[in-house]
């Protein structure tokens, strides 16, 4: 596995990105020479196998919005987005 310090991924993370995708193998990166993270190859399908797996949350808000669309408890996203942007100034205030 290849490694990358914290201070390597900031200056080329494009490049670093690429090569993970690119052989297919994941790569650790250091902080301070410690173990921080790992960067691995991922296709569309897989994170969504993961997120699915990883994320109890994710499938019960997924849940809920089915059960919320199938009883008709919805807004058009203009009158949310309207709402929101309603409410801008007055957090700047």
């Amino acid at each position: 596995m290849k490694t990358y310090g914290i201070r390597e991924l900031q200056r080329r993370p494009g490049e670093i990105i690429d090569q993970v995708e690119q052989q297919r193998r994941p790569a650790l990166v250091t902080r301070h020479g410690k173990p921080a993270a790992v960067l691995l190859p991922i296709d569309s399908d897989a994170f969504e196998e993961w997120v699915l797996a990883n994320a109890p949350e994710y499938v019960a808000d997924l849940e809920q919005a089915e059960v919320d669309v199938r009883e008709r408890r919805t807004r058009p996203a203009a009158e949310v987005l309207a709402e929101i942007e309603a409410e801008e100034p007055k957090k700047r205030r």
